[in-house]
C-alpha cells in the first residue's frame, strides 16, 4: 500500500474517530495520567530504597512513602483500566455505526447492482472487515497521544537529574518510530492481502456448500474438499506471513530498546562507581541512578506499546480499502426512506422510460404505462423482453436510464412499501408464522393469522400438529413450491402495502399448486390494492383488468383479457 493510500485511508477512518472524540480523549487522557504515576511510582521507590540503604531509615519512617506508594500502583491500575475501558467502549460505538453504513449501502445498492458480488464477499465486508478496526480505535489512536506525552514527561524530569541519560533516551527514541514505519509498510500491505484471501476462501467454500448435493450426485465431494483444504493452507500460508512479520518487528523493536537501557545503566553504574567523570555524573546518588534507571524502561514502554498496536492499524487499512470501495463507490449511498402509510392502492405512471444495463444493449425503449388505483395489471411477453426488469424499476431496485416512474407522486423507494412476490420466495429457517412476519415483525399473532387465512396458508398449515409454528428448514425445505408461494402472498397481505408486484407466481408449479396459488391472487386482488404482475400463464391473465404485452422493449399493445 503507498503512502498516499495510507494517508488517505487514515483520514477516511478519522471521520468516525471525530465521532467518538470525547470517548477517545478520555482514553487518551487517562494514558497520560497513567505516565504521570508511572513517574511518581518510579520516585517513590528510588526515595525508599535510597532513605533506606543510604541514609539507614527504618520501616516506620518510610511508612508514610510505602503508602503513597501504594495509593499511587493502585491509582495506575485504575487509570489503565479507565484507558483501556473508554477506548474498548469507542471501538464498539465506531463498529456499530460503521456496519450500520455498510448495511445500509447494501440496502440502498440493492440485490440487482449487487448480483456481481458474492454474498460471502459482501458478508466479509459485513463481519470480517469492520471488526479489524476494533483495535485501531480501542487501542491505536489513545496510545498514540500516549506514546508522545509520556516519553516527553520522561525526558523532561531525566533533564532534572541527568542530562546524559536525557541525551541518551533522546537519541535511541527515533529508532523506535523509524523502524515501526519500515515493518508497518510491509505488514500493511500483507494485511490487505489477508483479507482478499479471506473473501476469496469465504466465497469458494459457500459455493462447495451450496453445491454438496450436485458434488455429491456426481462423485465430487473430495475434489471439493482437496480444494477448499488447498485455499484454507494459502490463508494459513499468508496469516503466517503476517505473524512473521509481527513477531520480526517486536524483535527489532526490543533489541534497540534494550540496548538504550543497558547504556543507561551502565552510564549509571559507572558513574556510581566514579569510574565516569563526564558531565555531571560525580554529582549521581543512590537516588537519582536509581530513579533514572527506572525511568528508562518506562520511557520506552509507551513506544514499545505503539508498536505492538502499530499492527491494529496495518490491519484497519488493509480493510478500509474494501470499505471504502463499497461505502465510496458508484450509486446510491443510502437507502430510500419510504412513506409510512399503508393500506389502500397505488397510482403508477411510467412515462417514456429507457433502462438498460452498463455495457449491455437496451431493455427498455420509450415504455409509456398507467395503472389505476386498484388495477390488476399482467406483463407478458417472451423471457428477456423487460417483465421483471420493469418490476425492478417499480419496486425502487434499480433507476431508469431516462424517463419518469411515479408511484402515487413519488419516485420509487421513496413511495409507500412495495411488497414483492418472486418465483421463488425468500424463506427462512423458522416458524411458518414467524416466515409471515417478515413483512412485518411488529405484526400481532391475531394479524399473522388473519393473513395466513387470506392467502389460503391455513389449508395446510392447520392440519399439521403445531400449525403456524412449524418450523422450516433453510430455503423453506418442508413447504411444496405452492405453499411456499401461498406463504409469500401472506406476507403480501400482512404488509397492507399499496403496490404488489409479482414475478411469476405460478411459474414451476404443477396443475394443483397453480390452482392454490391462484385462489390466493384472487384473495389478494380483492383486497383493493394495485397489482402487476409478470406471467405469461393464462389463467393469470384471466384474473387480471389488463394484460400488457412487451415486444422488442416497449410497451406495444394494451388488450382486456
Amino acid at each position: 500500500m503507498s503512502t498516499r493510500n495510507a494517508t488517505q485511508h487514515s483520514q477516511w477512518l478519522a471521520r468516525f474517530a471525530r465521532r467518538e472524540r470525547v470517548r477517545l480523549t478520555l482514553a487518551a487522557g487517562a494514558g497520560l495520567i497513567t505516565g504521570g504515576l508511572i513517574i511518581t511510582q518510579a520516585g517513590l521507590i528510588a526515595a525508599i530504597i535510597h532513605g533506606a540503604v543510604a541514609e539507614g531509615l527504618g520501616i516506620g519512617e518510610l511508612g508514610p512513602l510505602f503508602a503513597l506508594l501504594v495509593a499511587v500502583v493502585t491509582a495506575r491500575a485504575a487509570g489503565q483500566w479507565a484507558q483501556q475501558a473508554a477506548g474498548i467502549a469507542a471501538a464498539a460505538a465506531i463498529r456499530q455505526d460503521l456496519r450500520a453504513e455498510v448495511l445500509d449501502r447494501i440496502a440502498a445498492i440493492g440485490p440487482v447492482r449487487l448480483a456481481n458480488a458474492h454474498s460471502a464477499g459482501i458478508a466479509s465486508q459485513a463481519l470480517e472487515q469492520v471488526d479489524a478496526v476494533d483495535g485501531y480505535f480501542a487501542r491505536y489512536l489513545p496510545q498514540k497521544i500516549v506514546a508522545v506525552g509520556v516519553p516527553l514527561a520522561i525526558l523532561a524530569v531525566a533533564v532534572t537529574q541527568d542530562w546524559i541519560v536525557a541525551l541518551l533516551l533522546l537519541l535511541a527514541a527515533p529508532l523506535i518510530p523509524l523502524f515501526m514505519a519500515l515493518v508497518g509498510m510491509g505488514a500493511e500491505h500483507l494485511n490487505r492481502q489477508q483479507f482478499e484471501t479471506v473473501t476469496r476462501l469465504a466465497c469458494h467454500f459457500l459455493d462447495r456448500v451450496r453445491g454438496m448435493s450436485t458434488l455429491r450426485l456426481f462423485g465430487r465431494g473430495e475434489d471439493a474438499v482437496r480444494a477448499v483444504a488447498e485455499v484454507a493452507e494459502e490463508y494459513r500460508w499468508r496469516n503466517m506471513r503476517t505473524l512473521r512479520v509481527a513477531f520480526l518487528s517486536s524483535a527489532v523493536l526490543e533489541f534497540f530498546a534494550a540496548v538504550a537501557i543497558a547504556t543507561v545503566a551502565i552510564y549509571v553504574g559507572f558513574g556510581l562507581l566514579g569510574y565516569i567523570e563526564f558531565g555531571n555524573a560525580d554529582e549521581l546518588t543512590l537516588f537519582s541512578g536509581l530513579f533514572v534507571l527506572l525511568l528508562a524502561p518506562e520511557f520506552f514502554q509507551p513506544l514499545r506499546t505503539l508498536a505492538q498496536h502499530y499492527h491494529d492499524r496495518a490491519a484497519a487499512l488493509g480493510a478500509t480499502e474494501g470499505l471504502r470501495e463499497l461505502l465510496d463507490g458508484d450509486g446510491p449511498s443510502a437507502p430510500a426512506q419510504p412513506a409510512t402509510a399503508v393500506g389502500g392502492a397505488a397510482r403508477v405512471m411510467i412515462d417514456d422510460v429507457d433502462f438498460a444495463h452498463p455495457g449491455r444493449s437496451r431493455i427498455l425503449d420509450q415504455a409509456f404505462l398507467a395503472v389505476e388505483p386498484g388495477e390488476c395489471v399482467a406483463l407478458t411477453g417472451p423471457s428477456g423482453c423487460g417483465k421483471s426488469t420493469l418490476l425492478q424499476l417499480l419496486a425502487g431496485l434499480i433507476a431508469p436510464t431516462r424517463g419518469r416512474i411515479d408511484i402515487d407522486g413519488r419516485e420509487p423507494g421513496e413511495a409507500a412499501p412495495v411488497a414483492w412476490v418472486g418465483q421463488r420466495p425468500f424463506l427462512v429457517a423458522g416458524t411458518i408464522a414467524s416466515n409471515i412476519a417478515l413483512a412485518r415483525p411488529s405484526a400481532s399473532r391475531e394479524e399473522i393469522r388473519a393473513a395466513a387465512e387470506r392467502a389460503r396458508v391455513t389449508a395446510f398449515s392447520d392440519p399439521l400438529p403445531e400449525g403456524l409454528d412449524t418450523p422450516l428448514a433453510e430455503g423453506g425445505r418442508g413447504l411444496s413450491g405452492g405453499q411456499g408461494q401461498r406463504v409469500a402472498i401472506a406476507r403480501a397481505f400482512l404488509a397492507e402495502a399499496p403496490l404488489l408486484l409479482l414475478d411469476e407466481p405460478t411459474a414451476s408449479l404443477d396443475a394443483r399448486a397453480e390452482a392454490q396459488v391462484l385462489e390466493a391472487l384472487q384473495a389478494l386482488a380483492a383486497a383493493g390494492a394495485t397489482l402487476v404482475i409478470a406471467s405469461h400463464h393464462p389463467a393469470v391473465h384471466a384474473l387480471m383488468d389488463r394484460i400488457v404485452t412487451f415486444k422488442q422493449g416497449r410497451l406495444v399493445e394494451v388488450t382486456a383479457p
